[in-house]
């Protein structure tokens, strides 16, 4: 048996959906056994929200011709950095990339209009991750629990560094942060 590939995936979901890809708001390809994000999505011209959700993707690629997406959803992969999400860089306001494997934060600070930033359960150890965090100047939402960073830390404490470090927040882990 072939290898499953996003190239098919996103055949069999035209199909099942009986509308073209290129017309699609919305595509879903989660648990398709997916290895790489690669060209094949440069027909989802139209595409404001795609999910790759488990899969086994390990690199962020082939996304330069998305120029709507607003949502991407990556979540339960094997991705471990935000390489390859540049061509978003003005359309993106929301990336969920919980349960991965990013321990540095290195290229997501160009994004400028992500607003919700889920990132749950990766590898994040130090502060300095933050910094870059900041960069994204949109960014009001961000689910950051289950990172070692944060294993064992007092809530108040935890939730006072990181405001520290992201001003403009209003939300962590799913609770209004007080002004």
């Amino acid at each position: 048996m072939a290898k499953p590939n996003l190239k098919d995936a996103l055949k069999k979901w035209e199909e099942e959906n009986g509308i073209p890809i290129s017309e699609a708001k919305e595509v879903g390809l989660q648990m398709q056994f997916i290895e790489k994000m690669d060209s094949s999505l440069a027909v989802l011209t139209n595409c404001e929200k795609l999910s790759l959700s488990t899969n086994m993707i390990e690199k962020i690629n082939g996304l330069s011709g998305l120029k709507k997406l607003k949502v991407l959803s990556l979540a339960r992969n094997n991705i471990k950095s935000f390489a390859g999400l540049e061509p978003l860089a003005e359309t993106l306001e929301e990336l969920w990339v919980s349960y991965n494997y990013i321990e540095k934060t290195k290229g997501i600070g160009v994004m400028r209009k992500l607003k919700v930033l889920y990132m749950s359960n990766n590898l994040v150890k130090e502060w300095a991750e933050f910094v870059k965090l900041g960069e994204c100047p949109s960014l009001i939402d961000l689910v950051f629990c289950g990172n070692p960073l944060v294993e064992g830390m007092d809530d108040p404490l935890y939730k006072s560094e990181v405001k520290k470090r992201l001003p403009n927040l209003k939300k962590l882990d799913g609770e209004v942060l007080p002004e």
